[in-house]
């Protein structure tokens, strides 16, 4: 298989790669990277630690190219990490946290040889106090990480060993930024942020830790403080906007904020925008943005890169994959079966692009019965059924909500956010009606795609097929309909594929000329009549390649576009309600 690098990866800073602060929404002054070269190690579970092998390249998993390692982690493997480190000596305050961007899947965490924490999950932010692990000068932080990939059935995306078609090789260990931050004794551990644009209002809650007599919350509009209030002894601040600029993909206006906790302070941001569902002036149920029909216009956007795999190579990557779509004339991507690091959200709400966000599928192995041969001879099937769903396991079950909740927390403030997927095409689905609640009760704020593309049990906040090889109809429903996942086209690029004699595609195609035309014609014949009839939103497949799959409108190693980018942003100025 090709080594395929991409601009990115090829200078990338690799004393301190992806060195942005990695949570925009909740920033301090406070900031020590420890991205860079680490010492590690891979041995069978059976055997003992026997000494580190060599370097890594954190926060890039021992799989990739970007790593240095190219090496897999296996189910039966234990992948070991090492770092020293020392604080500045203007560093620390009362107490001193050690956070983690994701790592993939289970891990324990020791500062100094005492046990820090341990984590579980592979895609979800998460840090512990090590305060009183330090010790003055040089400290060693080390991890040991497990892995079950496909053999378990925690939620893990579509990684497997037996890799091809849509599923990709697995990664394992650290993959998003590992950094230090020095908070006072009572401090902010997190902030909630509700707007209603109906009331004109913004709700701001921060939860602390200790006791501090004084809260207090400011609100700037380029540069300049707009509102300030002082926050009540819940932490809680509703402040009335007065005149305010909405957000929306063609005006991504955002605020400010900034709060104060005793000798704490965070920087933050919001926008003030609404997702709801009405019927419009002919009585059609329709996606509304602001309280107006709003059509979304998306693609499926897996967020792998060729030299990185979950990792992208730099923030200029992330910034390059939405500008780029954002350029041709999209206004939304489905980050399909994947967390990205908190930046490529950040990127999303300053550039104005809307995220359909799907939640992590797991369970155990999947019957293509079940997964493909069923639904697409139209027999959907009712998802209490475990077994079918290989979702037997009751443990595998309960993580999945401890998973969806740290999703939402996480990503609650993201301001592009537009809608939960918790199921895709019947990926270890169950219980979707016990789902679509969880959403609802821990996000009221969004709206809910219970079941993407099969196995539709007739609740949720659309009508949602993934149609591929059928003529695409329409059926009346009291939901908006979309259309979830579609197209697939694939386009050889010898030279700039992971396999450049094998490649997967929905209708292939060896020539840029025939692709285009195929892929305007999809649109102007299929898609675009539908749009008066009912039709509120559509995903293409898909951003870009990945390895064996090549439906991408780029390439693999982002470096070739597929289509003329202007001509796709004339056709894409078309699809509007």
């Amino acid at each position: 298989m090709a080594r395929l690098f991409t601009e990115f990866g090829e200078k990338i800073d690799r004393t301190m790669p992806l060195s942005e602060y990695p949570r925009p929404q909740l920033q301090r002054d406070s900031y020590l990277c420890l991205n860079g070269e680490w010492d590690y190690a891979i041995y069978p579970r059976c055997k003992e630690f026997d000494g580190y092998q060599g370097k890594i390249l954190v926060p890039f998993s021992p799989e990739c190219i970007l790593s240095g390692v190219e090496k897999n982690v296996t189910k039966d493997d234990i992948l070991y990490y090492s770092r020293r480190f020392e604080l500045p000596a203007d560093f620390k305050k009362d107490r001193v946290i050690l956070n983690f961007g994701a790592v993939d899947y289970c891990c324990e965490i020791k500062v100094n040889g005492k046990y820090a924490g341990e984590n579980k999950g592979g895609y979800f932010p998460f840090g512990f106090d090590i305060t009183s692990l330090l010790t003055s000068g040089e400290n060693t932080l080390t991890l040991e990480v497990t892995d079950p990939s496909e053999s378990g059935t925690q939620a893990r995306g579509k990684q497997t060993t037996k890799r091809g078609g849509i599923w990709y090789t697995p990664q394992s260990g650290i993959w998003q930024t590992v950094w230090l931050e020095s908070v006072p004794e009572n401090h902010i551990t997190s902030i909630k942020i509700i707007t209603d644009i109906d009331k004109g209002a913004v709700l701001i809650k921060a939860f602390f830790s200790g006791n501090a007599d004084t809260g207090l919350a400011r609100i700037k509009s380029q540069g300049k403080t707009v509102k300030e209030c002082a926050l009540d002894s819940n932490g809680e601040a509703d402040v009335a906007m007065g005149d305010f600029c909405l957000w929306s993909p063609e005006t991504p206006f955002l605020y400010d904020l900034e709060i104060e906790y005793g000798q704490d302070k965070i920087s933050s941001y919001f926008g003030m925008r609404k997702f709801s569902i009405a019927k419009d002036e002919a009585g059609i149920p329709r996606i509304m943005l602001n309280n107006k029909p709003y059509f979304h216009n998306g693609l499926l956007d897996q967020g792998y890169w060729s030299d990185g795999m979950y990792t992208p190579p730099d923030d200029e990557a992330m910034i390059y994959d939405i500008a780029t779509m954002k350029k041709m004339g999209f206004n939304m991507l489905r980050k399909h079966i994947k967390i990205e690091p908190l930046r490529w959200y950040y990127h999303c709400d300053r550039l104005g692009m809307l995220v359909w966000q799907d939640m992590i599928n797991g369970g155990g192995q999947y019957s293509m019965f079940t997964i493909g041969i069923r639904p697409f001879i139209g027999n959907i099937m009712d998802d209490s059924n475990y077994k079918a769903f290989s979702r037997q396991d009751k443990a595998g079950r309960e993580e999945y909500y401890v998973d969806a909740k740290r999703m939402i927390e996480a990503l609650f403030n993201v301001v592009s956010i537009a809608v939960w997927v918790p199921f895709n095409e019947g990926w270890g689905q169950f219980d979707s009606k016990k789902a679509y609640d969880f959403f609802k009760q821990n996000d009221a704020t969004r709206l809910i795609d219970h079941a993407s593309g099969w196995h539709d049990q007739g609740i949720g906040d659309f009508k949602s097929p993934h149609i591929y090889f059928r003529p695409i109809k329409m059926k009346r429903d009291e939901r908006p309909f979309v259309l979830s996942e579609f197209g697939g086209y694939s386009l050889q690029a010898k030279g700039h594929m992971y396999n450049d004699e094998k490649f997967f595609g929905y209708r292939k195609y060896y020539d840029q000329e025939s692709y285009q035309q195929a892929y305007i014609k999809l649109f102007e014949s299929k898609i675009l009549p539908l749009i008066p009839k009912g039709l509120c939103a559509t995903v293409y497949t898909e951003v870009s390649d990945v390895e064996d799959e090549c439906n991408g409108l780029l390439t693999y190693d982002r470096r070739v576009i597929k289509l003329d980018v202007e001509k796709i942003m004339e056709l894409n100025d078309k699809l509007k309600i």
